[in-house]
């Protein structure tokens, strides 16, 4: 039996012991009830662990960044093993071909980017779910079938004509090239088109027979009803923003401008492996999406919620 079978037998036996747990007898629950929160336990430390690893390995010194697992022993701490190198190295000026360049414009640029097309995403998405939920004009039904049908196109499948047009519009080495071609999306109207279901038709007749113009009623009627999901879609498009890579390696090509996720890539290559400033700079890089998951961790789970059930 290998460490795959190993696995999946200790997730079944979670999932057995958790669903038939409520089914047994008083006597034995309250006997189990030990065994169910050191699974759960045990499940929580296994998560957490690889978070851990970082944050130890992001303060360890280089030269022993692979000699123990996690910290090591208590008795070996010292400014030899446990440190703040990998961090200084980090914010260190870089010389470039460009220029000096920071490792915080590598930050601002990822944040600049992550905000700017979140904000222009959720815009033309809400307009576009806004208009296929209230609106009835002819095509609606294969419209929304063309842009599901869409979203099983795999995205590598679009980066050679993508460039192409991003290369005719001259738009190569410019923010341009990241921020328009995600600028409305298939997945954001329909989870939008699904929301304002939820709105009364008969809230946005009152709207306009009061003299509401067709804007206002979405900007100030509409949206405000649907806040969850407009949260939920909120961290989502700002963690594909952040965590993309492949177009800004692709379209992007002045140092300065490159996003904190590539820059990142370039401390690990063939020729130069520095892996404790890579994995410090990777434990930087979580901070912010962590901030804003907890921040709008219930709005998330309640606005997909409330999206998945409306019909």
């Amino acid at each position: 039996m290998n460490n795959t079978h190993l696995t999946f037998f200790f997730f079944g036996f979670v999932f057995f012991f958790l669903y038939f747990f409520p089914f047994m007898p008083r006597g034995k629950q309250i006997a189990l009830v030990y065994l169910r929160y050191l699974v759960l336990t045990s499940i929580a430390a296994l998560i957490l662990a690889p978070f851990f690893w970082l944050v130890c390995s992001a303060f360890k010194d280089p030269e022993v960044l692979m000699a123990y697992t996690f910290l090591p022993p208590v008795s070996e701490w010292s400014s030899q093993t446990l440190n703040f190198s990998n961090l200084k190295k980090l914010f260190e000026k870089e010389e470039t071909l460009e220029g000096a360049i920071y490792f915080w414009q590598y930050i601002v640029n990822s944040f600049f980017l992550a905000s700017t097309s979140t904000m222009v995403t959720l815009f033309f998405s809400s307009l576009g779910g806004y208009a296929l939920a209230k609106y009835e004009f002819r095509g609606r039904s294969f419209l929304i079938l063309f842009m599901l049908g869409t979203m099983m196109i795999p995205a590598m499948l679009l980066l050679s004509p993508l460039y192409h047009l991003i290369h005719k519009m001259n738009w190569m080495d410019t923010y341009w090239a990241l921020i328009v071609p995600g600028a409305c999306s298939a997945f954001g109207m329909f989870l939008f088109r699904q929301a304002f279901f939820s709105v009364p038709s008969t809230l946005v007749e009152a709207a306009r027979i009061d003299g509401c113009g067709e804007f206002g009623i979405y900007l100030n009627i509409v949206m405000p009803l649907v806040r969850p999901i407009t949260a939920a879609f909120c961290l989502i498009s700002f963690l594909g923003s952040w965590n993309a890579f492949i177009a800004p390696d692709v379209f992007i090509q002045t140092q300065s401008k490159l996003t904190l996720t590539v820059a990142l890539n370039q401390y690990v290559d063939l020729y130069d492996q520095q892996y404790g400033i890579f994995l410090a700079g990777t434990l930087l890089a979580i901070i912010p999406p962590a901030i804003l998951f907890f921040s709008l961790e219930k709005e998330f789970v309640g606005g997909l919620t409330s999206g998945a059930i409306k019909g």
